[in-house]
């Protein structure tokens, strides 16, 4: 239910505020005065494009609010979806600045303007005259033959498993692609598997023999400076340690007279030991070096057969080498066993299949028992509204392939004079018997489910007289199930309304903007019966207002 609307900077409106009520509520006013501009700025929260040149002062940004009350609507799930915080009473925002950028909240929560039309197409159902093709969509008259036969959870249960059952028949294409490809390259997979396989990589081998490689080839210059080393600190005449040993012998023989040459001796002992460790090591290791043609030639064939695979599959690494073998493997195991895994998928789809037959099948003999139902509703309504002589027919064919809500194919045939055959609505309908047309559906449907709030944009245009009251009839049980905003030029739907609002240009100031006032019983029989005779009612036509209210 929409509680309040508050319009900033629109059109002709410079600051304007609206409180609804339950019920059926009634705007009406002169032609130009501005209810299709309030229809307008409400458009935007139902994210509808704005351009700036509508706004009233073009140097501010304009702002539409909706405060709604939308308890009851099973909204929980929207909301937890578009991560919003959900509350009984929602508030939908649009901001437009001059230069046409636009914001939309829910909540004071940011959102896209995908998201605020989606929520906003279930809290507000605008109709006029000139918006009557949606009768003729086949999604809305089959979401008329689910209203009323009032299976939600069972064809939620089917959504939500025919989307998965439509996920399933898509990886399975994509399976037998994969496969069959996988088949056709399986001799290609094989031999670059079975060349990676025998050359038997390890991820960290090649910095070895690059290592190795390097101590093979300088292996005569790394003798020969290790003997030059060794030389100069063991062997020689003057070698470091031979003259580190004599220096320890010119301290020993003073170090009794001075504690710190003691200490510095020492230290030189140690020193030498160390001396004679790494002069061991030195030759040590002088011993194991040596040329060895054949293992340098053994590395190299090695490292270049490292490196024509590398530069095969265009990689730096032998890491990557190894990650390309085992999506070769992979690949390979897909053509081997993937006719099993296909396997197993159609028959995991075959048995999804049969399940959503089942409750397809239990779905559309819920929809034959609704049928009738609707078919007699809304031709009492229309026989109410001063269309005796139509004929509803609503057709239910059964698919040939199973569909998002079932295998049902629905279609509303209709004729509104004696004598013509049935046909599409809009080949045999006026746009006035449309209009009622629709108004009867929507009426039928507020019976069985709880519908936004309904607005209707002057949809009584072509009708009058006692017809025009029997329109107002039917809006006026319509709003015992849900909030009706209508706009109307008749006195006779004006006078249903549980609460009437008087749309009007205000002149008195340099600039002219639209004003709109709630009002009271007094004003109410004023304003219809100024719709009724003209601007200067008489006591008959004020009268004739008062029974009209009254009635």
């Amino acid at each position: 239910m929409l509680q309040r609307l508050t319009i900033q900077n629109y059109a002709l409106i410079d600051n304007l505020e609206i409180n609804f009520d339950k019920g059926l509520n009634i705007l009406t006013g002169e032609t130009g005065a501005g209810k299709s501009i309030i229809l307008g700025a409400l458009s935007l929260i139902l994210g509808q494009r704005a351009e700036s040149r509508y706004f009233f002062n073009q140097q501010k940004k304009c702002v539409i609010e909706g405060a709604f009350k939308i308890a009851g609507f099973h909204l929980n799930t929207f909301f937890e979806d578009n991560d919003l915080d959900y509350d009984g009473e929602t508030v939908l925002r649009r901001e437009i600045s001059a230069d046409g950028k636009s914001r939309a909240f829910v909540n004071d929560t940011p959102v896209n303007l995908t998201t605020l039309k989606q929520l906003g197409e279930k809290l507000i159902d605008i109709h006029s005259q000139h918006a009557t093709y949606e009768i003729n969509d086949p999604d809305f008259q089959l979401l008329v033959v689910d209203g009323v036969s009032g299976h939600y959870d069972l064809l939620g249960g089917y959504q939500t498993k025919f989307r998965t059952y439509k996920k399933s028949l898509k990886q399975l294409d994509e399976l037998i692609a994969q496969n069959d490809k996988a088949k056709a390259d399986l001799d290609y997979y094989q031999f670059q598997f079975d060349e990676l396989q025998k050359a038997a990589i390890a991820a960290d081998e090649q910095d070895g023999l690059e290592k190795e490689l390097a101590t093979l080839s300088n292996a005569e210059e790394i003798k020969r400076n290790l003997s030059g080393a060794y030389y100069l600190m063991h062997e020689g005449e003057t070698s470091a340690i031979i003259q580190l040993r004599e220096a320890g012998q010119q301290l020993s023989t003073i170090e009794q007279y001075n504690p710190e040459v003691e200490e510095l001796h020492e230290r030189l002992k140690i020193t030498l030991i160390e001396l004679r460790d790494i002069a061991a090591e030195l030759d040590n290791i002088e011993q194991r070096t040596f040329t060895n043609e054949a293992r340098t030639v053994e590395i190299n064939t090695r490292l270049s057969m490292l490196f024509n695979l590398q530069k095969k599959h265009r990689v730096n690494s032998n890491q990557e080498l190894l990650e390309i073998q085992n999506d070769l493997s992979e690949k390979i195991q897909q053509a081997v066993f993937g006719d099993e895994a296909v396997e197993k998928l159609q028959k995991q789809i075959a048995t999804d299949k049969l399940e959503l037959e089942g409750i397809a099948s239990k779905l559309s003999a819920n929809r034959k028992k609704a049928i009738p139902v609707i078919q007699d509703k809304v031709l009492a309504n229309l026989t109410e509204m001063g269309m005796p002589n139509s004929v509803l027919h609503i057709d239910q064919t059964a698919l040939e392939e199973l569909v998002k809500n079932g295998n049902d194919a629905i279609r509303f045939m209709f004729s509104a004079n004696k004598g013509h055959a049935l046909a599409d609505m809009s080949k045999v309908a006026s746009g006035g018997e449309l209009s009622r047309l629709m108004l009867s559906i929507k009426s039928i449907i507020a019976e069985y489910t709880a519908l936004p709030t309904i607005i209707f944009d002057e949809i009584d245009t072509g009708v009058s007289g006692e017809v025009a009251n029997k329109v107002g009839q039917v809006m006026e049980r319509l709003s015992h199930n849900l909030q009706v905003i209508t706009i109307t030029h008749l006195p006779q739907i004006a006078g249903k309304g549980e609460s009437h609002y008087f749309v009007y240009k205000d002149d008195s100031e340099s600039v002219t903007k639209t004003r709109i006032k709630k009002l009271n019983d007094t004003e109410r029989v004023l304003e219809i019966a100024k719709m009724l005779s003209g601007d200067n009612p008489g006591e008959s036509a004020l009268q004739n207002a008062r029974e009209l209210l009254a009635g």
